[in-house]
Formats: structure tokens, sequence, C-alpha cells
């Protein structure tokens, strides 16, 4: 067997939870990292090695959005930049597991790339609305910022939250959580704050009020679910951390 088809045949039997992931997260992005991690692993790359491939391809994206004219051609180049860099996001990970090369500072740079490119992507909007798109009212102009804030908020608050319940578990000598069951109308409601969704509308690019109306619905999602999910980790914490 070659080293990519032993890698593709371990990694689809050690794949993390699907809870609390999104329908496109599990079916796509998640599969399509399982390809790249296999890949990846055929050509001896090292999981910070895909990490920062996947930041080199998600930056090239985001230089398309800020730089280039709305069209059609635009919209493909863009939203194959993105959806590779988040689907390579996930190859580093699993490469890791993979070769068991996982590393505290492996997972530092993920994150730090992470919320790079949230930041990033939403400043290429912005001057996308401002250069190409003719926006000069500071109300739409507060759009990308507006969303920014809660992509980050939503990305900062999920990981310190995780990351207390572990230092409180390992404070009170608890093993690890017992994994709850994988709700499929969950994954349903996590569309429209799942990255690889907001990659997949820059589909509309090429037309400034498809992409906008877009932008806009998912911006409205992402406000809700910042609100729902700080009370949602606030509660946790503040009760026994299971």
């Amino acid at each position: 067997m070659s080293q990519f088809g032993y890698a593709l045949r371990e990694l689809s039997a050690a794949q993390k939870s699907a809870k609390g992931v999104s329908l496109y997260s599990r079916y796509v992005n998640r599969p399509a990292g399982r390809i790249l991690a296999a890949a990846g692993y055929q050509l001896k790359l090292t999981p910070n090695q895909v990490t920062l491939i996947s930041a080199a391809v998600t930056f090239a994206g985001v230089v398309l959005i800020a730089t280039l004219k709305p069209s059609p051609a635009a919209a493909l180049g863009i939203v194959a930049a993105l959806g590779l860099g988040f689907a390579l996001d996930s190859a580093d990970g699993q490469l890791a597991r993979l070769t068991g090369a996982g590393s505290a500072a492996g997972e530092w740079l993920d994150h730090v790339v992470d919320c790079a490119k949230m930041l990033a992507v939403h400043m290429a909007v912005l001057l996308a609305f401002y250069h190409h798109f003719g926006f000069s009212d500071p109300v739409f102009l507060l759009l990308p910022v507006a969303f920014q804030f809660a992509a980050v908020m939503v990305f900062f608050g999920g990981i310190l939250t995780d990351q207390l319940k572990r230092a409180e578990r390992l404070r009170n000598g608890a093993g690890r959580p017992v994994a709850a069951p994988v709700s499929t109308l969950r994954a349903v409601a996590l569309l429209p704050v799942d990255y690889g969704v907001f990659c997949a509308a820059f589909l509309l690019f090429g037309s400034r009020d498809l992409f906008v109306a877009a932008y806009c619905a998912l911006l409205a999602a992402h406000l809700l679910f910042m609100v729902a999910f700080l009370v949602k980790w606030y509660r946790e914490l503040s009760g026994p951390v299971r």
C-alpha cells in the first residue's frame, strides 16, 4: 500500500468527534482536509509547514478580495483560494494526529493563523466595499467591522472556554468529558457561522447586491450566535465543569 493510501486509511479511522461541527465541515472540509493531510504525509511535510501553506493560500485569497474588481472570474478565484486554505487548516491537525507530531507550538501557530485570517478577510471586504463597490456611507463600511468583531469574539471565546475547561478538569483530576451525541439539527443550525459557508458566499462577489445581501445575512447570524454562545459558555464555566 502506498504512503498516501496508508495515511488515508489511518485518518479515516481516527477522526475527531463531529459534536459542534456544521454539516459543511463534517462532510466537505474534513474529508478534503483528510485527502490533503494524506498528501502532506506522502510529501513528508510537517503539520507546521501545512499550516503555513494554508496561511499563504488564504492570504492570496484575501489579496484578491482587496484588489480585484468584482466579477465571476474573481469570485471563483477567491472561493478557490479561501476554500483550499480552509481545507489545509483542517489538514494540519489531521496530519499532526497521524504522525504524533502535535505540539503546543503547533497549536499556537494554527490559532494565530486562524485569528489573522479572520481579521484580514473582513479588512479586505472593507476595502472592496469602498474601492470597488462604491460605498462611502459609513453604515455600509461598518458592516465588515461588525462582522470582524463578531467572528473574532466567537473564535476567541470558544478557544478560551475550551482551555479553561481543560485546566479546570486537570485541577479536579477529572478525566476526559463524555462525548455528547451528535445532533444533525445542531449541525444544520451552525451552517450560517461556518467559515466554509462564509467562503462560499464569495461566489456572489461578481454581483454587488447579491454579495452584500449574503454578507449581511451571515453577519446577522454571527451576531445572534455570538450572544448565544457567550451566554452558554459563561453559564458552563459558572457551574461544575464536565
